[in-house]
């Protein structure tokens, strides 16, 4: 997979473009991304921190992939969670854009959140989770919830109450550049489930290491 963050160019032509905030310009459209994309055999998980691109963005998706079997995600942090203090996107407005997007293509849907070495970092709530099934039980897209995997220890009742509610949820594993955790915290939701109920995306030796101790 191949993942990026997707933003409104900040001057004239006024296009997608693939940057990360708080960037304002880049070398490639999102245009040229895909193009690009489609002649190869990869998949690709586009990030929208603000609502601006995501229209745009839309059309040129349905234009490019339209046909192929390349795998989609979109993601995007559409409620507050644990520690999270950047605005969410509003749930609503995402999922009106996306819903013309093929019934494969699969919706990554997250909290904002925080961690903070040396302190005791709250997980998900019971409230949090029972907020987005309300929003996602409806969907016609697979879901995919992005987690952060120090805060995971703490929500397992949570997010083991999350997957169970539909067979079309998994959970993405990510970390922060400074979090801490420990990796056998992770492995409760690895023997739990099925393989395809849970990725991980993790830096490589934590990756492997997870993967030799399982």
């Amino acid at each position: 997979m191949l993942e990026a963050d997707v933003i409104m160019r900040g001057r004239d032509p006024r296009e997608p473009i693939m940057a990360h905030p708080p960037d304002t310009d880049s070398d490639i459209t999102l245009r040229e991304f895909l193009e690009a994309v489609k002649k190869h055999d990869k998949g690709i998980k586009l990030d929208f921190k603000s609502l601006e691109p995501l229209s745009p963005s839309m059309l040129l998706l349905q234009e490019a992939l339209s046909g192929t079997g390349h795998p989609v995600w979109m993601n995007a942090d559409i409620l507050s969670g644990p520690g999270g203090r950047a605005t969410p996107l509003q749930p609503q407005v995402f999922l009106s854009a996306v819903r013309y997007l093929p019934t494969h293509t699969v919706l990554s849907l997250g909290w904002t959140t925080g961690w903070t070495a040396g302190t005791e970092n709250p997980g998900y709530s019971w409230e949090m989770v029972h907020e987005m099934e309300d929003i996602c039980k409806t969907l016609e897209h697979p879901v995919t919830f992005p987690v952060r995997a120090a805060l995971m220890a703490q929500s397992v009742p949570q997010l083991t109450w999350l997957l169970q509610q539909s067979d079309s949820y998994s959970l993405t594993v990510w970390t922060g550049q400074d979090d801490k955790f420990v990796l056998e915290d992770l492995q409760l939701f690895r023997k739990q489930f099925d393989i395809s109920r849970i990725y991980f995306d993790l830096p490589e030796p934590q990756r492997a290491e997870l993967i030799i101790t399982e």
